[in-house]
């Protein structure tokens, strides 16, 4: 059996009320016992994530970043409920178990679910890990196939239809992102004009309708410590909501980084895209368009949305590193990160036929 991804030591400055936790946690769930052990789980550079144990019951509790956040932005509450509805027909999604919105408790939102004790692909597979070539193949088709499967659910059905607003999610996407970069950029970053100037030019109409996680990748996977190659659960519901599938596919695809990829590219793999027999990201577009039978001509305009996104993302995090809102230490280097993405996006324009 494969090693089973484990929380860590919880990192300064980061550290929750154990004393909180614990009145809270028995109150929302009888029968527990003693003091809680917590720690953190190191991946992640957005939401928190600590594991809470009692003995041998295992919880996982989700919170918002310390220091100042945008309002609309990790919201706990909102996670939980998506989480709760899409739970029936997605059955991948872990079970809720207490949802907190009392700030007297820990001073923010929060909510604890089930832990899904299995493997998580980070950056590298586990050292006791070794699949061959055609394994990892299979194991990547069916982290694809899953997100073709959440695609595919009936979002009136599970009553999620009202979680998006409608028509023109494309739109709302490129006007949404340029507004956050304009207002997180710093004076070490550029400007992100020519990106956006491009993207706002080339929008598509949105091709569906439907629910889309907005961060699928690797390591929002668990896999089946006794089977890798079955997915067990997913996670980081955080930016869910109805939307575009190709939106989505190129959120996914900013993180797909191949092993013949440039240099500072390569310094941003946090997933093992780069393994013998994982598919390239042209092959992970055909894959999924001839699976879930949505299609676009070219794919240019949403992988270029999908880097910079990213690229807004890492912004926001450096904004927080830049004027001391946090003092993580992985975050020094991420304006370095979002010049880097700005180049890209721009060699890929010139590269574009659009």
């Amino acid at each position: 059996m494969t090693q089973i991804d484990q929380a860590v030591d919880i990192r300064e400055g980061e550290e929750l009320d154990i004393s909180a936790v614990d009145q809270f946690m028995k109150k929302a769930i009888p029968g527990l016992e003693g003091q809680p052990s917590i720690k953190q789980y190191p991946g992640g550079a957005s939401n928190l994530t600590y594991q809470v144990d009692y003995g041998d019951q295992s919880y996982v509790l989700r919170r918002p970043p310390f220091g100042k956040i945008a309002k609309s932005a990790h919201d706990m509450l909102r996670e939980a409920r998506v989480m709760e509805a899409l739970k029936p027909v997605y059955p991948y999604v872990p079970n809720i178990v207490a949802i907190c919105d009392d700030h007297s408790v820990l001073g923010c939102d929060f909510y604890v679910m089930e832990r899904l004790k299995g493997i998580i692909l980070r950056q590298d597979f586990p050292k006791d890990l070794e699949l061959s070539a055609e394994d990892t193949r299979k194991l990547c088709l069916n982290v694809i196939d899953k997100l073709v499967d959440l695609h595919t659910v009936d979002a009136k059905a599970a009553g999620l239809d009202k979680l998006g607003k409608g028509a023109g999610y494309v739109q709302r996407q490129i006007g949404g992102w340029s507004d956050r970069f304009r207002k997180a950029r710093t004076d070490d970053v550029g400007d992100f004009e020519e990106v956006m100037a491009w993207l706002n030019d080339k929008m598509p109409d949105d091709i569906a309708q439907v629910v889309i996680h907005n961060d699928y990748r690797f390591d929002n996977v668990v896999l089946n410590p006794d089977n890798p190659f079955e997915v067990i659960g997913v996670l980081d519901w955080e930016m869910a909501t109805i939307g575009d599938p190709l939106m989505d596919l190129g959120n996914s695809l900013a993180y797909w980084i191949e092993a013949d990829d440039e240099g500072p590219f390569q310094m941003l793999r946090r997933q093992p895209t780069h393994r013998p027999g994982m598919l390239t990201r042209k092959e992970v577009v055909d894959y999924y368009m001839e699976k879930s039978g949505f299609r676009a001509e070219k794919f240019d305009f949403y992988e270029i949305y999908g880097l910079f996104r990213l690229a807004v993302i890492i912004q926001q995090i450096y904004y927080r590193f830049y004027h001391g809102q946090t003092k993580d230490k992985r975050f020094a280097a991420f304006g370095h990160a979002a010049n880097y993405l700005e180049k890209r996006c721009q060699r890929l324009i010139s590269e574009s036929t659009l």
